[in-house]
């Protein structure tokens, strides 16, 4: 597998592994009308993406501008009902400060339902056929942002398919590539051995500091990240499940602290805090997996490694999604589903290193434009929800 292909090349100098036309509503009223407008132009690039509040939050606000301008976009149609209190002005300004095509349509200034629909449809074709003419420059891992999650968790997922996903992550950035791990709510009880990988010992206190305030967040709240289906599929503790969680990290040193929205400043691991701050009041952190790729995809990930155990059908809008099966009973039940067998470790045929570069290739041909399985089966799954987070400070940031 060739590790140079062709990019997207975009104003800031980022590159996008993908060219999508990103339809967004603004508020759950607008949410059918943009999804007519994509029902147009299934199977191309356009993808549905959208945040359902009336009410406004600078956290679903910094996320939309890091989700229409991030490298795999190339343009954007805005799609507001009129009277919600999403600052769209502000949305179109940093989508046009980037320089890509966008248009807000107002469905009470645009004739109803079926009027914005056929606007929405014609600034679509339009954006299509001016982002057509987007540059495209040679691209390599080190140009690559890779999430991974892990979700459906069962007693298979420690021993297969997060372990080869970190190893896959320890070569990606070996090559320069930046990578991002999460959820600090599934490392309860690793947290001190996390630290002992921290590039200074401001970032070790840190790590140490971002799981706690995970556990005391689900303390509060009287449950924590562990599911009935986790405990069916043979986990018994959420020590038992963060020891599976936290090895997708691999063994790379862990060059700083992200929350959802910050983009790495350079190759390197990297930890997403995805914990809100401040008081307990947006309930469940993250209601469902594509909340955490959604975060991942405002941090600029390209793509996302999603290891399951128990099984799992969804992708992604704007990024693609490679799914590691880690339980091979799993995968003969799901295999049009999933990209990568970890299963096969279990069972003897394949050993961790081989996995770990399957999963290696998968992401070369993902970002060189092959499609992963959940974007051929058409998953553009996607979730934004309310939450609050403080910047982070300086000890979070990559050494020099």
């Amino acid at each position: 597998m060739s590790d140079a292909w062709k990019g997207y090349l975009r104003n800031d100098g980022r590159k996008g592994i993908r060219n999508v036309v990103a339809v967004v509503y603004l508020v759950e009223c607008a949410h059918f009308v943009s999804s007519e407008i994509t029902a147009e132009f299934r199977g191309e690039n356009v993808h549905l993406i959208g945040f359902p509040g009336c009410f406004p939050n600078d956290y679903a606000q910094r996320m939309m501008e890091r989700l229409c301008t991030h490298p795999n976009v190339g343009a954007a149609l805005l799609v507001s009902l009129g009277c919600e209190s999403f600052n769209r002005a502000q949305l179109s300004k940093v989508i046009a400060a980037s320089g890509r095509p966008v248009e807000t349509l107002v469905i009470q200034k645009s004739g109803g339902t079926a009027s914005a629909i056929a606007k929405g449809r014609d600034f679509v074709r339009q954006a299509q056929a001016e982002i057509a003419k987007v540059p495209t420059v040679d691209m390599g891992p080190s140009d690559l942002i890779v999430g991974t999650i892990c979700g459906g968790s069962d007693g298979t997922s420690g021993i297969s398919g997060n372990p080869a996903a970190g190893r896959a992550f320890d070569a990606l950035v070996a090559l320069g590539a930046a990578c991002i791990f999460e959820e600090t709510g599934e490392l309860i009880g690793c947290e001190h051995i996390m630290a002992e990988r921290a590039e200074t010992p401001e970032l070790a206190e840190a790590l140490v500091q971002s799981v706690a305030k995970a556990a005391a967040y689900y303390d509060t709240l009287g449950y924590g990240s562990f599911a009935a289906g986790n405990a069916t599929g043979g986990l018994t503790t959420i020590e038992e499940k963060s020891c599976g969680a936290y090895v997708k990290s691999g063994t790379s040193k862990i060059s700083g602290i992200l929350k959802p929205g910050d983009i790495p400043t350079r190759g390197g691991l990297y930890l997403m805090d995805v914990v809100p701050d401040g008081e307990v009041r947006f309930g469940f952190p993250n209601i469902s997996d594509n909340a955490e790729i959604v975060e991942m995809i405002a941090s600029g990930a390209h793509l996302t490694l999603f290891v399951t155990g128990r099984g799992s059908v969804v992708g992604s809008a704007l990024s693609p999604v490679i799914k590691i099966c880690a339980n091979p009973d799993t995968y003969r039940n799901l295999s049009g589903d999933m990209d990568i067998n970890a299963g096969s470790i279990i069972e003897g045929s394949r050993d961790l290193d081989g996995v770990a570069q399957d999963i290696f290739d998968a992401v070369l041909r993902t970002a060189s434009g092959s499609q992963t399985a959940s974007e051929v089966l058409g998953h553009r799954e996607f979730v934004l929800t309310y939450k609050q987070f403080e910047p982070v400070g300086p000890s979070c940031h990559p050494a020099a």
